[in-house]
This record gives C-alpha cells, sequence and structure tokens, in this order.
C-alpha cells in the first residue's frame, strides 16, 4: 500500500476564476461562498479533503488584482502569505477567456516560490467548447513548465476526482492532520456572516460588493426553544447604498434575510430567526480603524 500524503495547496487566480467553486467541490461541501462578483472571497479559508490515499487542506484565497483601497492591498497581502505556507499553487484561468495581463502578473508573482510545486487548472469547461479548451491548454502550457495541466468544471465535477489524485501525488508523505470529520476551520459564526454577505451580493450592482461587510453581533439558542436567534449587521459605505440594500419599503432586505436564512438552516440543521440591520460606515475599505472593526 501507498503512504499516505497530507498537506496545503491554494488556487490563485484573477477575482471570478471559480477557486471558491472548486475548493467546495473537492470538500464535497460549501466551505466558501460563491457569486459571480468580484472580491467575493476576502480572507484565508482552509477546506479539507480526505481521501483513503491523502489529505488536502485547500486554502481558497481572494483573487490577486492590483489594488486601489487599503482593503485591496490587505487581501493581495493575504494571498502572498498563503503562498509561502503550501505545499502546492494552482493556477486557475477560466477556460472560456483568453490569457490576459492580469493572468500574466499572476503567473509572474509565482516566481517568488521557486520550491513550490505548480499545477495550472482550466476551469470551467462546462461553459467553452471542446476546440476552445485545447486552445487554453496550449495558452497555459505556453507560460511555463507545469507539474500538471488539468482542465476541469467544478460545477458538473468533471476531472475533480484528478485533480483530487494529482494533488495528493505532489504533497509530503504525512499523516492526516486534521481528524476525518472536519471539513473546514472556519467557526459558526464565521460561516454564517459570509452566508449573509453572499445573500446581500445576489443582484446588486457591480459597485456595491466591494462595499458589503457583515458582523455577528449575537448568535444564540432562544431559552426554552430549538430556534437560534441571530442578530447581525450589513455594512456599506455610504447612505445611497444603505438604500439599494434596503429597498422599496424594505423589500430587498426581506429577500435578503429569506435567502440567507435558509442557507443557514441547512448549514446549521436547526430553525433560525435572522435579524438583519444595514448601518454606514463611510468609505471603510480606505480606512485602518474601520477595516479592523470589520475584521480585516
Amino acid at each position: 500500500m501507498s503512504e499516505h500524503r497530507a498537506g496545503f495547496v491554494t488556487f490563485v487566480g484573477r477575482p471570478n476564476v471559480g477557486k471558491s467553486t472548486l475548493t467546495n467541490a473537492l470538500v464535497g461541501e460549501k466551505v466558501a461562498i460563491t457569486s459571480s462578483k468580484p472580491q467575493t472571497t476576502r480572507r484565508a479559508i482552509r477546506g479539507i479533503v480526505h481521501r483513503a490515499s491523502g489529505q488536502l487542506i485547500v486554502v481558497d484565497t481572494p483573487g490577486m488584482h492590483r489594488p486601489r483601497t487599503l482593503l485591496g492591498e490587505r487581501l493581495n497581502a493575504v494571498v502572498q502569505d498563503t503562498l509561502g505556507d503550501v505545499d502546492v499553487i494552482g493556477f486557475c484561468v477560466p477556460a472560456g477567456e483568453p490569457i490576459g495581463p492580469g493572468d500574466r502578473f499572476i503567473n509572474e508573482q509565482l516566481e517568488s516560490f521557486p520550491r513550490t510545486r505548480k499545477i495550472a487548472i482550466v476551469t470551467k469547461t462546462d461553459d467553452a467548447s471542446r476546440a476552445r479548451v485545447a486552445e487554453q491548454l496550449l495558452a497555459v502550457s505556453e507560460l511555463r513548465e507545469w507539474d500538471a495541466v488539468i482542465p476541469l468544471s467544478a460545477v458538473t465535477g468533471d476531472q475533480v476526482e484528478l485533480l483530487a489524485d494529482e494533488l495528493i501525488a505532489l504533497m509530503p508523505v504525512s499523516p492526516p492532520l486534521y481528524e476525518a470529520d472536519a471539513v473546514t476551520e472556519e467557526t459558526a459564526i464565521d460561516r454564517v456572516a459570509e452566508l449573509i454577505r453572499e445573500a446581500a451580493l445576489e443582484g446588486v450592482s457591480d459597485e456595491l460588493p466591494h462595499s458589503l461587510a457583515v458582523t455577528i453581533d449575537e448568535m444564540t439558542e432562544r431559552t426554552g426553544s430549538a430556534v437560534l436567534d441571530i442578530y447581525a449587521n450589513v455594512w456599506v459605505e455610504r447612505d445611497s447604498q444603505k438604500g439599494i440594500i434596503i429597498g422599496h419599503r424594505g423589500s430587498r432586505l426581506t429577500e435578503v434575510g429569506t435567502r440567507a436564512r435558509h442557507s443557514i438552516e441547512a448549514l446549521l440543521g436547526q430553525r433560525v430567526y435572522l435579524k438583519l440591520h444595514v448601518k454606514v460606515a463611510r468609505e471603510w475599505q480606505r480606512d485602518p480603524k474601520q477595516l479592523g472593526k470589520l475584521g480585516f
């Protein structure tokens, strides 16, 4: 029998190339929120993948980008710190989009980690023709020598298991690093806050996602009841954004609350009462003090 392997992998790429969806597909449950909006992932989230041959700790990170705010700088710092600590880096590019300056910028950053194994992953193959996937595989192969190049679809599951096998083979020989039932290091409060933010991101205009943050004031079991009471704040940067989140006569906030409550109940396996407040923290993305209060 081959030796058990275990180690850390992170996926890098431009915002919205499918890193969080891929993390969830490998883990087998939702540990990272997903959205079509850029900058959905804001910190390093660990998902744990268990296979007979080994264990992968997937560190899902923010998308790398040229920062325009202090928040952007801090998100890039999270990525850089993570890259220095993992065994394998998976460079993700979508099958249907040509390799551009952002991809080349990230590829250049990988030069700073010469000892780390590197693989290329062509994502979202379900969104592209076979010919387009083949073109992208060729284009990616020309960027550098990779330890492996794998096309896959995290949505359909196509080749996800192949990726898991390839990653485990690149990991050091090691006993499991986490218990067999662990799926993430995220606390329940962290996961609840993220599910609320995911619900709030649905259907908002492009500039608003960057301005959204969520904090939890209280999460307690109701006395004499199986209901969990959750009181949370949705933070924005301007009064006009507050109006967008609340909607006409509170209609949009009600939708956000309903969507979030269903996700939270599915995660925690119990009934939830969710109360949301929308608050303004002016220009928080640029304010070190506000960033600290919001957990960045």
